[in-house]
């Protein structure tokens, strides 16, 4: 459904972008807490078999995925008042999770400033074509397009591209305070990985942390990527974009299951998350609640989310995804293609 009146809807949301140190910090409990001990039963687990501690690690990659969405809240400067409190707990957050706060912090929000814009592809987004540059690129990059977005690539490959190799390099053109943010955060990831393989030894390091870093890793791309990838998104040129549409359009309302929205920490209210990316996680919902023309936006739940697998494309002319199936027998047009890919 498309949103017909977006004046003054920033407004409307303007209350609830405030944070409360309180609930900020008994979210800081209620996720780091239950993770480290699910890691630990994870570990000890190990004793009796593999497949037994996958039960905790399963659960302590949801809680992950939880400390990451704290992470992500404080790149906005949205979890806590104090912009110092924000970078502390979100480097260290960084840590746990493996991203570089100012890193990921500057290419997230040039993600916000340009989602649903065509004209603006390429940084902390999907690699995205649409219809016409698929038909007009050769054939190495439409090869190089299908292996990107294929679910097992993204999904199984992207988090170790992403997390473990392509957060440990400074993007080109960084400032001095980032580079060192990034030095910083990849000392301290290698810190506490070798105190762990000292403590309990590196196998058993790597069998918990690694399938709890794949499985939180590949949900975390995956919720990404559902959340502007469906159907009826927004995508406009730049003369056409507009921020609040794309905000409320081209990001979906996720609606998931109680306990899965916890461990995800409400971000499936993401097109309230990216009208106004100062409200913290913790508040989402209930500005979504208390926001009419926010409950009139596209939803999707766990079952319709899986059909976004199939929109490949995203087509100028009928304005929604499709499948690399819908452009058979398509000539090829004139249009050229210098979008480059980031997952």
């Amino acid at each position: 459904m498309t949103l017909k009146n977006t004046t003054n809807l920033k407004k409307q949301v303007a209350p609830y972008e405030k944070s409360t140190t309180k609930e900020s910090v008994w979210q800081l409990i209620n996720t780091v807490v239950p993770f480290l001990i699910l890691w630990y039963l994870a570990y000890k687990s190990l004793s009796v078999s593999y497949w037994l501690s996958l039960v905790p690690s399963v659960i302590a990659a949801g809680f992950l995925t939880r400390i990451f969405i704290i992470f992500h809240d404080c790149t906005h400067h949205s979890f806590f008042k104090s912009r110092r409190a924000n970078r502390i707990v979100g480097t260290v957050m960084g840590v746990l999770t493996i991203f570089p706060f100012d890193q990921w912090g500057y290419e997230h929000a040039v993600h916000h400033a340009t989602s649903g814009n065509l004209d603006k592809r390429g940084t902390g987004d999907i690699w995205t074509l649409t219809v016409d540059e698929y038909v007009a690129a050769p054939f190495r990059l439409r090869l190089a397009y299908r292996f990107y977005r294929n679910p097992f690539v993204m999904f199984g490959l992207g988090p170790i591209y992403v997390f473990l190799l392509k957060n440990r390099f400074n993007r080109r053109g960084a400032r001095k305070k980032e580079r060192m943010n990034t030095y910083l955060t990849n000392i301290l990831i290698v810190a506490l990985a070798g105190l762990l393989c000292w403590a309990v030894g590196w196998q058993a390091f790597l069998l918990v942390q690694g399938t709890i870093f794949m499985l939180s890793g590949s949900a975390g791309i995956w919720l990404f990527y559902v959340q502007h990838t469906f159907e009826d998104s927004y995508f406009e040129g730049n003369q056409d974009w507009e921020y609040v549409k794309a905000a409320v359009e081209g990001s979906s309302f996720y609606k998931l299951p109680k306990f899965i929205q916890f461990l995800t920490g409400n971000i499936g209210y993401h097109h309230v998350h990216h009208l106004s990316p100062r409200v913290p996680n913790y508040k989402l919902e209930e500005a979504h609640n208390h926001t009419l023309p926010l409950q009139n936006v596209p939803t999707i739940t766990l079952t319709t989310s899986l059909k976004s697998l199939h929109f490949r494309l995203w087509d100028e002319e009928s304005k929604n995804f499709v499948s690399y199936k819908a452009i058979k027998g398509l000539a090829k047009s004139s249009v050229s293609v210098k979008v480059k890919p980031e997952l």
